[in-house]
């Protein structure tokens, strides 16, 4: 039994335009800048950011920010490296497939599984609760067993918008990747206008006082606040899944991924220094906090605007993940560790149908059904996991395949991989011991699905 088998990076891109199943090659360096923008800015900034500050950092949650941020540029110059090199659908997955074999590569994809449809389910609750709170300022009102997932002792049964945007992101998706990213790029455009409105209003209603204790929760709070808020970057990663969709993504790829990840990393930060300035830490444990924020200095009519730019906001990472995730399954599939049918692409739209309508179900399900809380923290640590071993990949190919074309180069290799790695790791350890024993049994499902069907069923299985 070969378990390593590996992929080389040859027959990768062979794959590309095997049996004449290929994506179409539509995007360019702006548009996967804007796919980066959209999957990173939503959910982190417009939800997260509240509770980190009041449970976790206080105003030290800029400090969180950038220690997240840190492990993240870290591991998107690795990305950068990897998909300007590999340009093929699959991201971390297929990059682990040539760099460390199908074993690893497995275990990667099953973990990025968990990434992009739990994400998804998550964002389309936290959707939900913006949606549902535009059409109470309307006075209209879901039943209250539609409103949320399962809790018997508050009455609620099935969260059906969460369900319903899932559903239709998926039907733009499948009308074809140029007409999603064009999408995309109107929703980013309103998202990060509305971001730089309440940065200019709030700023000059900052109170320095606010920010004293500026670390009430000690350092551990500051560290447990950046494994929360991790979540906020979740995205960039899927820049890498349009790989196979970019007309020179030699070039086009380390620019959406790096510029993207810097231009959210700034605005993370404004926003939380202005955030934590405006309205004392214990004050923001809402669900809306920047909505509440300006509330509370009495600019209603911007919290209104801020509402409307966050449901855009979170559609636009809903349709990235969603997009990320039907990618995964094209790639897995097309080598034979899932059925075959989720690699078949719609000749005239020139997307993966089949795969796109399977991602909605199962997210739309957990979006129902789960609450948000207990997705938020399994994506976390499936991304963490996911990103510490492409880090590793890196160090592996330099190594193992010197001379191969790179379109980008990750500077100071091993030291940049081996930070990117250890500050993963880091804060994988931050994670509650519940999100861990859920995430072993998540791949030990994945360990029995391989060995029954993956391993029998890869396009290498021939190999001795």
């Amino acid at each position: 039994m070969n378990l390593f088998r590996k992929k080389s990076i040859s027959s990768l891109l062979a794959d590309q335009s095997k049996n004449g199943s290929g994506l179409k090659k539509a995007l360019g360096a702006f548009d996967l800048t804007m796919l980066g923008v959209g999957a990173i800015i939503g959910t982190g900034i417009f939800v997260l950011t509240g509770v980190a500050a009041a449970t976790y950092a206080g105003p030290a949650l800029v400090i969180s920010f950038i220690l997240a941020g840190i492990a993240c540029v870290f591991t998107a110059l690795c990305y950068a490296e990897f998909a300007s090199s590999v340009p093929v659908s699959g991201s971390a997955y297929t990059y682990s497939y040539a760099a460390f074999g199908e074993f690893i590569a497995w275990i990667l994809g099953w973990a990025l599984i968990l990434e992009y449809g739990l994400a998804s389910s998550a964002v389309a609750s936290g959707w939900s609760g913006y949606f549902q709170g535009l059409l109470d300022g309307f006075g209209l009102h879901l039943p209250t067993a539609l409103s949320s997932a399962i809790n018997l002792d508050n009455g609620t049964i099935i969260d059906l918008p969460a369900m319903l945007i899932i559903f239709l992101i998926t039907l733009v998706l499948t009308r074809g990747v140029k007409e999603s990213a064009r999408m995309n790029m109107v929703m980013v455009i309103i998202k990060v206008t509305v971001v730089l409105l309440f940065i200019g209003v709030g700023v000059w209603y900052v109170k320095p006082d606010n920010w004293t204790p500026f670390m009430p929760f000690g350092f551990d709070g500051v560290t447990a606040g950046a494994a929360t808020i991790f979540f906020a970057y979740i995205g960039f990663d899927a820049v890498s899944t349009a790989a196979e969709e970019v007309r020179d993504p030699q070039r086009a790829m380390p620019i959406g991924i790096i510029v993207s990840l810097a231009i959210c990393t700034t605005l993370y930060i404004v926003v939380s220094l202005i955030l934590t300035g405006i309205v004392p830490y214990d004050k923001l444990n809402v669900s809306n906090p920047v909505a509440f924020a300006l509330d509370y200095i009495g600019q209603d009519w911007i919290a209104g605007f801020i509402s409307v730019g966050a449901i855009t906001g979170i559609t636009t990472v809903l349709l990235v993940l969603l997009f990320g995730q039907t990618r995964l399954f094209y790639a897995m599939s097309r080598d034979g560790l899932l059925p075959k049918a989720l690699s078949i692409v719609n000749p005239k739209r020139q997307t993966p149908i089949i795969g796109s309508w399977l991602t909605a179900l199962l997210a739309g399900t957990f979006a129902g059904l789960v609450p948000l809380h207990r997705l938020a923290e399994l994506t976390n640590i499936g991304t963490l996991f996911a990103f510490l071993v492409v880090s590793l990949g890196i160090i592996v190919l330099r190594r193992t395949q010197p001379d191969m074309q790179r379109g980008f180069k990750v500077p100071f290799v091993p030291y940049t991989p081996i930070l990117g790695a250890a500050s993963c790791l880091y804060l994988m350890l931050q994670l509650k011991a519940f999100t861990w024993a859920s995430f072993g049994i998540w791949l030990a499902i994945g360990l029995v699905i391989y060995f029954i069907y993956g391993y029998r069923n890869s396009s290498l299985r021939e190999q001795k």
